[in-house]
C-alpha cells in the first residue's frame, strides 16, 4: 500500500518525538499493518485507476480486502477468497455510480485473481513469514453513463395524465449520471409527488432500467400503483404519562376527514413539539384505511425533564459584560404548564460607553448597573381547548445609552390558537415606574389592554428557509393618574424564499413599523418611545441611538418607527454560507413616518456556520450616514446564533 509505506518511511527516519505527532489519528494516517508471522498472510492494498474520491471511497467501503486488511487470513487461500468474494462486488459498484462498462482487476503479487488462482496462492505463501503480500486492486471505470428518459406508467401500462403527475417530476436534466442513487431519488420523488395528492399508499411496483451501450444513457421505466386517495382518521395519543392527553390533543388541528398529504402529517408533528414538555414525537402511519376511508394516526410522545437551569455570560463592546440566568419546570402541574424565572444584569460602564459624558452633563445618573428580574407563567390548553393562559411579572433598571427606566408591571392574557400557524391574543397590561432622559423626568403609571395576531408559516425558528411571519399589535392605554393616555401600534413581517430545491440559495426580507400617539414625546416613557440601530435592527449603528436627538446631543427616541432588511443567504458548502445584506431604518418624532427625515441605511457581508441546533453568525456591516456626534463607527462586527431574523 502506497500510504502505508510512505508512513513507515517517514516514521523510520524522522527524530523521536516525530513519532508521537498523529499519536491520536488527527491528520488521517494510515495505521500500520500487522507484522509478517508464521501463521497468517498480512498483505497491503493499493487501489488504482480513478480521481473520483466518491467511487474510491465506496470501492474501499464495500471490499472485503481492504475493510480486513487489519485482520490477516491464516494462507493463501483465504486471501483468495476475499479477493474472489471482492471481483462481483467491486463491479456492481461501478455500475452504482453510472460506470456500466467498469471492470475490477486484482492480483496477488502480479498473480491474476479469477484466470491465476493457483499461481495466486503460491504467490501468497511465498510471503510467509517475509513481508506484506502486494495486493493490487486496478479499477478501469470506462465510460460514464447519463440518464436519458424517465418513464412512469399504472400497472395497466397506461402513462398517467400531466395533471397527476406533471412533467417536472419525470424531467431529466441533461449530463446527469445514471447512478443508482439518482434512480432511486428519482423513485422517492415519484411516490412522494402521489402521497401529496392524497395517495398514503403510493409505491413503485416495478423499476425497469435499459442501458443503451452504443451512445451510454439509461432509460428508466418505473410501474406506479398509487393506491386509494384517503383522508385522515382519528389520531391515538400514547407516551408522556406525566402530561395530561387533552393538552397534547389540544395542539393537534386536525380533523378527521381533512385531506391527507405527508405535510399535514409532519404539521401535526411540528404543532405537539410546540409544547414545552414535549421531548420527542413520532407520528405513526396507520397499515389499513378504515371504514370511512380515512388513515389511522398514532402520536408517540415522550416527556423531557420537567426542570431546567440555565446561565450565559455575555460581553459587549457597547454594553459590556452581562450575566443571564434563568430557572424553568416545563410541566409544573401535569398539564404542560410552563413556569420560569429569568434574571438578568449588566453594567454599562464596562464597555464602550460613547454617551457617558452626556449623561452626566444631563443629569441621568446612572452607575451603569442594570438589570431585569421576570416570572412567566403559562397554562396551554384551558380546559381541554386551543386557549392559553399568559401571565408576566417583572421589575428592572434599564440602563441604556441615553436614558434610564426603572419600572416594573403585571401582565395577564388569553391566547387562541386558530391553527400551527395563526394565533391571537387579548389580555391586560399594568406597568409604573420612572423614565429618565435628555428631557426630563417621566413618573407613569399604566392600564391598557394589549391585542395582537401571529402568523408564522416558517420551516425553523433559527434558520428558516421558506414561508411568512407577521406579528401585529395594538396597545391602548387610557388616561390615568399623572400620565396620558397613549396608543401604541406595531407590526413586522419578514418572509424567505428559496431559490432551488436544497435551499442553499435564500432571499430574506424583513419590514418593522412602530407608531405611538395621544401624548407629546416628552411625556412617554422611554421605553414606549422606539429607537433604532443595533444588530436587530439597522445594523453598523450604535444600539437604540438612530432616530431624533435632543439635548446634549442624546438619543430622544421617536413616536413611531420604520426599518428593513435584506439578504442573501448563500450556502457555500454544507457548513459554511456567505450572506450579503442591506439595512435601512430610523426612529420619527412624529406618531407616523415621515419620510423627509434621514433614513439611515448600512449595507454588510456575513459569514454563517450551520450547526444542529442553528447558525453560529458573524455579521460585519458599514453604515452608509454616518452623523456628526452619533459615535458611528467606519465597521461593526456581530456575532450572535441564529439568522438576524
Amino acid at each position: 500500500m502506497l500510504a502505508g509505506a510512505s508512513a513507515l518511511l517517514v516514521l523510520a527516519a524522522a527524530p523521536r518525538p516525530a513519532q508521537a505527532f498523529d499519536l491520536f489519528g488527527l491528520f488521517g494516517s494510515e495505521p500500520e499493518p500487522p507484522a509478517p508471522s508464521p501463521s497468517a498472510l498480512p498483505y497491503n492494498v493499493r487501489i488504482t485507476g480513478t480521481d473520483d474520491s466518491d467511487v474510491l471511497q465506496a470501492v474501499q467501503d464495500t471490499s472485503t480486502l481492504y475493510r480486513l486488511r487489519q485482520e490477516p487470513p491464516p494462507d493463501g487461500e483465504g486471501l483468495l477468497r476475499r479477493a474472489e468474494a471482492d471481483r462481483a462486488k467491486l463491479a456492481d459498484v461501478l455500475s452504482g455510480y453510472g460506470y456500466y462498462q467498469g471492470t475490477v482487476a486484482i492480483r496477488i503479487d502480479g498473480a491474476s485473481v479469477g484466470g491465476q488462482d493457483a499461481a495466486a496462492v503460491g504467490a501468497a505463501e511465498a510471503w510467509r513469514n517475509r513481508g506484506l503480500v502486494p495486493v493490487r486492486i486496478a479499477v478501469d471505470l470506462g465510460p460514464l453513463y447519463h440518464l436519458r428518459r424517465i418513464v412512469v406508467r399504472d400497472p395497466a401500462g397506461r402513462p398517467f395524465p400531466e395533471v397527476i403527475l406533471p412533467p417536472r417530476i419525470t424531467r431529466v436534466d441533461e449530463d446527469v449520471p445514471a447512478r443508482s442513487a439518482t434512480v432511486l431519488a428519482r423513485e422517492a420523488r415519484i411516490v412522494d409527488e402521489f402521497r401529496a395528492q392524497g395517495h398514503p399508499f403510493a409505491k413503485v411496483i416495478t423499476r425497469d432500467p435499459v442501458v443503451d451501450d452504443s451512445v451510454h444513457v439509461m432509460d428508466v421505466t418505473f410501474t406506479v400503483v398509487p393506491g386509494p386517495v384517503a383522508g385522515l382518521g382519528p389520531v391515538a395519543v400514547s407516551g408522556a404519562p406525566g402530561i395530561d392527553p387533552a393538552t397534547i390533543r389540544s395542539f393537534i388541528y386536525a380533523e378527521p376527514g381533512d385531506p391527507y398529504s405527508p405535510q399535514a402529517v409532519a404539521a401535526i408533528r411540528r404543532s405537539v413539539a410546540r409544547i414545552e414538555g414535549i421531548g420527542g414525537v413520532r407520528v405513526r402511519e396507520g397499515t389499513a384505511l378504515d371504514a370511512d376511508g380515512n388513515l389511522p394516526l398514532f402520536v408517540e410522545v415522550t416527556e423531557r425533564e420537567r426542570n431546567l437551569i440555565g446561565i450565559s455570560a455575555r460581553y459587549s463592546t457597547v454594553d459590556g459584560p452581562g450575566v443571564r440566568a434563568y430557572y424553568a419546570n416545563r410541566n409544573l402541574f401535569g398539564g404542560g404548564e410552563t413556569f420560569r424565572i429569568d434574571a438578568d444584569i449588566y453594567y454599562l460602564g464596562l464597555g464602550n460607553d460613547p454617551f457617558a459624558t452626556q449623561r452626566k452633563i444631563a443629569g441621568i445618573g446612572t452607575n451603569g448597573l442594570g438589570g431585569r428580574l421576570s416570572a412567566t407563567y403559562v397554562q396551554p390548553a384551558l380546559w381541554g381547548s386551543r386557549n392559553d393562559l399568559l401571565a408576566n411579572a417583572f421589575v428592572t433598571r434599564e440602563v441604556q445609552q441615553s436614558y434610564l427606566v426603572d419600572g416594573g408591571g403585571a401582565s395577564a392574557a388569553i391566547r387562541h390558537r386558530f391553527s400551527d400557524t395563526f394565533s391571537a391574543q387579548i389580555g391586560l397590561d399594568a406597568q409604573v415606574g420612572r423614565s429618565k432622559d435628555a428631557l426630563g423626568t417621566v413618573n407613569y403609571r399604566l392600564i391598557g389592554v394589549p391585542a395582537s395576531v401571529t402568523y408564522d408559516s416558517t420551516d425553523n425558528l433559527l434558520d428558516p428557509t421558506r414561508g411568512v411571519r407577521a406579528i401585529a399589535s395594538l396597545a391602548a392605554y387610557p388616561g390615568a393618574i399623572s400620565s396620558p393616555g397613549i396608543l401604541v401600534a406595531k407590526a413586522q413581517g419578514s418572509t424567505y424564499y428559496s431559490l432551488d430545491d436544497e435551499s442553499r440559495y435564500i432571499l430574506a426580507g424583513r419590514i418593522g413599523f412602530g407608531s405611538v400617539s395621544g401624548a407629546p414625546l416628552g411625556e412617554i416613557p422611554d421605553n414606549f418611545r422606539f429607537f433604532a440601530g443595533g444588530g436587530g435592527s439597522v445594523r453598523g449603528y450604535p444600539y437604540r441611538t438612530l432616530g431624533p436627538i435632543g439635548p446634549y446631543n442624546l438619543p430622544i427616541g421617536g413616536r413611531s418607527l420604520l426599518e428593513a432588511s435584506v439578504e442573501a443567504r448563500i450556502k457555500v458548502t454544507d457548513t459554511i454560507g456567505v450572506v450579503p445584506f442591506f439595512d435601512a431604518g430610523t426612529a420619527f418624532a412624529s406618531a407616523l413616518p415621515d419620510f423627509e427625515e434621514k433614513i439611515r441605511k448600512s449595507v454588510g457581508i456575513g459569514l454563517r456556520y450551520y450547526t444542529g441546533i442553528g447558525p453560529i453568525r458573524a455579521d460585519l456591516a458599514f453604515p452608509l450616514d454616518p452623523y456628526k456626534g452619533g459615535h458611528v463607527r467606519p465597521a461593526v462586527l456581530y456575532l450572535s446564533l441564529g439568522q438576524a431574523f
